[in-house]
């Protein structure tokens, strides 16, 4: 079999995961991208690795190692994912930006709020 076929899969795979990543704000579907594009570069390795008749597996090995960081990475990545659905109702990406405090004490959610007072700075007389 030539190198080519399965480098031109993972093209395809590597360029689908990337169209999903820059095109979708659902934050699984970014997760799923991701895995996809990790998985073009495991195709690619293994198959340079039975290419090139490497005799220590070098491309096996990383192989092995790329799908353990994966496997780490979605499990870390899912587990915000549902924190941020559970809190927020949503897992839209553009909506995650509203997760950072204002300097007045008001969440960036709280359009209409009122700012906190200071206690502190105002003490009775």
């Amino acid at each position: 079999m030539h190198l080519a076929y399965p480098a031109v899969l993972a093209v395809l795979l590597f360029c689908t995961g990337l169209y999903g990543v820059l095109a979708r704000r659902n934050a699984i579907l970014v997760l799923m991208s991701v895995e996809l594009m990790l998985n073009a570069v495991n195709l690619n390795l293994v198959a340079f690795d039975v290419w090139l008749r490497d005799t220590l597996h070098a491309g096996q090995a990383l192989t092995l190692f790329t799908i353990a960081i994966a496997a780490a990475e979605i499990g870390i990545g899912l587990a915000i994912v549902l924190l941020v659905y559970r809190n927020r109702g949503s897992s839209d990406i553009d909506r995650l930006r509203d997760l950072a405090e204002r300097p007045d004490g008001t969440d960036a959610t709280d359009h209409g709020a009122q700012p906190q007072p200071d206690t502190q700075a105002e003490a009775p007389a």
